[in-house]
């Protein structure tokens, strides 16, 4: 069975206006997921001691948003922080508005995208943490009397040490002394000599004897050479 060229006409032309309303509806859907309010997160951080409030935007579409932030005060805006322009990416855009929050301040960040994003705030408002930015330093604690470190010997100890005698200097110092010839030698060292000589034994006894004899033989000498001149004289 043949197709006539007006039926196929009419086939192509249906499914033209099928493919027009499918990429219609995708592409509205997805400009739609795209913008919404829940693709932009604010929140408060520190950049060393000064305060920041960082507004992240996560719109793969590349819609350009108005961002602006305003310090509320008991439910009203008390004053505009900043407003800052930016295009979304799939990774997150990020922009950075420097506040030097105080703990606990609340902010109202308001995000506008035109035809998609009109006035609508980020919710729930921005609450500053309780903790500031800038932190005291506390002084370094004292280290324990049990840890301090040992004193360091000063240079002085071994001219001390230097200075007094060990027991062997002073004995080798005293023996010269001990050794120098006395006329009177103390009881000790009489009693070494002697000890280490014999004079304890007889040998005094025996050289007196021998001392006397000699005298006693020399005066028999003198009186015999008297006698014999005396004899030759007469």
């Amino acid at each position: 069975m043949s197709i006539s060229r007006r039926n196929a006409r009419r086939s192509v032309r249906i499914l033209g206006l099928a493919s027009a309303s499918a990429a219609l509806v995708l592409g509205v859907s997805g400009q739609a997921l795209a913008c919404d309010i829940s693709e932009f997160k604010a929140e408060a951080t520190c950049k060393g001691e000064k305060g920041q409030i960082t507004v992240t935007d996560r719109d793969f579409s590349g819609q350009k948003a108005t961002v602006s932030v305003f310090l509320e005060n008991n439910g009203a805006d008390e004053k505009k922080i900043g407003e800052q322009v930016v295009t979304g990416t799939k990774e997150g855009a990020t922009i950075v508005f420097d506040e030097d929050w105080a703990p606990g301040a609340v902010y109202r960040v308001n995000v506008k995208v035109p035809r998609f994003i009109n006035n609508k705030d980020i919710e729930p408002n921005l609450t500053a943490p309780a903790t500031a930015c800038k932190k005291e330093e506390s002084p370094s604690p004292t280290p324990p009397a049990s840890e301090s470190p040992a004193p360091t010997p000063s240079a002085s100890t071994p001219a001390e040490d230097s200075a007094t005698p060990s027991a062997s200097e002073s004995s080798g110092a005293a023996a010269p002394v001990s050794e120098a010839p006395s006329n009177a030698p103390s009881a000790a060292i009489g009693d070494s000599n002697l000890a280490e000589t014999g004079a304890n034994s007889n040998t005094g006894l025996i050289a007196g004897i021998a001392g006397a004899l000699v005298v006693v033989g020399g005066g028999a000498v003198y009186f015999g050479m008297r006698r014999r001149g005396a004899k030759s004289g007469s």
